[in-house]
């Protein structure tokens, strides 16, 4: 996802898609999925040389990737498309904001209840055995840089070390994640349900499990037709509800729990038995997928008594 946050920060990609011919890119590709050069030239009617410059730009941005196929005529460029969603959140400048940031990795969870298919794997191997839910009780799990289940849940103690007397405002969580498939398909829908402190604030219905190209930190001895990136996620709880990318999932509020600088704060991602979907959960950190995090977590505080406008 890109998030952009101001005119400035867009001016580059604002300048790519002011192109009616890079846009009928962007539509075949979002029709074919994956396609070659010649084809993209040939179904706009455009020379390879004109073609070329406009994929530049296009990859340039982070919208599409490029890689190369052996074909009976020597390697083929095939493009496809990068990111599941373009975030435009411009808002008025406000007051600088109490902010707390921290982050938790993936193997840190504190409870969990899982289910085969399953693993997990640090940066240089996985953990024990694949479906045996053992390992996720096993010591190694603390450097685990991908999980991932069937259905069940994982839950994390998020990091709470705003200054004595304030009250939190909001929380913002960023992640990368997808759903769990047998092998990969980018086509499997899994209902994955958030909540804080056992108190559902809202439910994302992923769209797939990801493995048509490897992930830009995914490390090289990682298994080609395994899950290889997911989609950077940001779920948000404020005084006005609950949030996934600035689109509203529930009327959970943050005043619902009453967070202060003393509470413990438990944040769990669940995929439930009877969903509609069980598509399951893999869950992406720093050395592996396309963002080069862990769960990043932002707590806005304010003093408390004091209202937020």
């Amino acid at each position: 996802m890109i998030h952009i946050t101001s005119p400035d920060d867009g001016l580059e990609l604002f300048k790519v898609l002011g192109s009616d011919v890079r846009i009928e890119i962007i539509k075949l590709l979002m029709k074919e999925k994956r396609m070659n050069m010649n084809e993209i030239a040939t179904r706009l009617h455009i020379t390879n040389g004109a073609l070329t410059n406009h994929v530049k730009k296009l990859e340039e941005c982070g919208l599409i990737d490029i890689s190369s196929e052996s074909s009976g005529h020597g390697n083929s460029k095939i493009c496809s498309l990068h990111l599941d969603k373009i975030l435009i959140d411009f808002e008025e400048d406000k007051e600088p904001e109490n902010v707390y940031d921290g982050s938790v990795k993936i193997g840190h969870y504190c409870a969990h209840r899982v289910f085969p298919t399953c693993g997990l794997a640090t940066s240089r191997a996985i953990i024990g055995e694949v479906d045996d839910t053992r390992y996720f009780s096993h010591p190694n799990r603390f450097d685990a840089d991908i999980l991932w289940f069937t259905k069940g849940f994982v839950e994390y103690e998020l990091p709470n070390f705003i200054p004595s007397g304030q009250r939190i405002t909001q929380i913002r969580i960023t992640v990368e994640l997808s759903s769990e498939a047998p092998g990969v398909n980018n086509d499997w829908p899994s209902d994955i349900t958030f909540s804080l402190n056992d108190r559902e604030i809202g439910m994302w219905t992923s769209p797939g499990d990801y493995g048509d190209v490897r992930g830009v930190f995914t490390p090289d001895w990682w298994y080609p037709y395994w899950n290889q990136y997911g989609l950077l996620k940001v779920l948000a709880i404020n005084e006005r509800g609950t949030f996934i990318d600035g689109l509203q999932i529930s009327d959970i509020t943050i005043d619902d729990f009453g967070f202060d600088y003393r509470s413990q704060i438990r944040f769990k991602m669940e995929v439930r038995e009877d969903a509609e979907h069980v598509g399951g959960i893999t869950l992406f950190g720093s050395t592996f997928g396309n963002y080069a995090q862990d769960i990043n977590v932002s707590l806005s505080y304010a003093p408390v008594g004091q209202l937020i406008k």
